[in-house]
């Protein structure tokens, strides 16, 4: 699939861009060999090859899922001008 002018032309509008002719014919040139790239690596033959998380054969240590701090709700909500609920409560800014 190649782009045209014409496609350059509405993706700038779309996108509230304003470009000069020398731009557009850059970016064109750009675009079409992106699509090209993606072209190529849509016509390798994958069957067969699982898909990787990482290129190295790795796994993430992960920590042990247990509680590190206290709740200090109360703490913070002492000083806080108003609550209610265990909720802070703040002024209306929309009507």
């Amino acid at each position: 699939m190649a782009l045209t002018l014409d496609d350059i032309n509405k993706i700038a509008h779309l996108a509230r861009l304003g470009l000069s002719d020398d731009e557009k014919s850059r970016y064109n040139d750009s675009l079409n060999n992106i699509l090209g790239l993606i072209d190529d690596l849509q016509a390798v033959d994958t069957t067969g090859i699982e898909p990787l998380a990482h290129s190295l054969d790795v796994t993430q240590p992960l920590r042990a899922d247990v509680v590190t701090e206290q709740n200090h709700r109360d703490a913070y909500q002492k000083i806080a001008p108003a609550v209610q609920d265990g909720l802070y409560l703040v002024p209306k800014v929309m009507e």
